[in-house]
């Protein structure tokens, strides 16, 4: 009897602003693995604040508190996670040109 193939859940994408960030770590799941920090952020977006986790390896993370940022992120058991290299800061467009004419004066 053939099996179904295996179907991954869809990554959510989201933007808010980072209200918190909480830093755990370091972290070694077995020998010989490089360690890693878990980075709990609260976001907040029009409606909500919502808790993420987000692992790197580095002890502190890039972005200060009040930044805007978008990401992709999963739902486990555990709540949210942030996927891996898709945190950033978000660029509105209009913003960005204001911020290029202001600099050219």
């Amino acid at each position: 009897m053939a099996r179904k193939p295996y179907i991954k859940a869809k990554a959510i994408q989201g933007r808010g602003h980072l209200r918190s960030v909480t830093t755990d770590g370091p972290h070694v799941e077995w020998l010989g693995m490089p360690e890693y920090y878990i980075h709990t952020l609260v976001i907040a977006d029009q409606e909500t604040e919502q808790e993420y986790a987000y692992f790197s390896a580095a002890k502190e993370l890039e972005f200060d508190v009040g930044t805007y940022v978008c990401f992709r992120c999963r739902e486990s058991k555990k709540g949210f996670y942030i996927e891996k290299r898709s945190l950033g800061i978000a660029i509105d467009p209009a913003e960005y040109m204001r911020q290029l004419e202001s600099g050219k004066e």
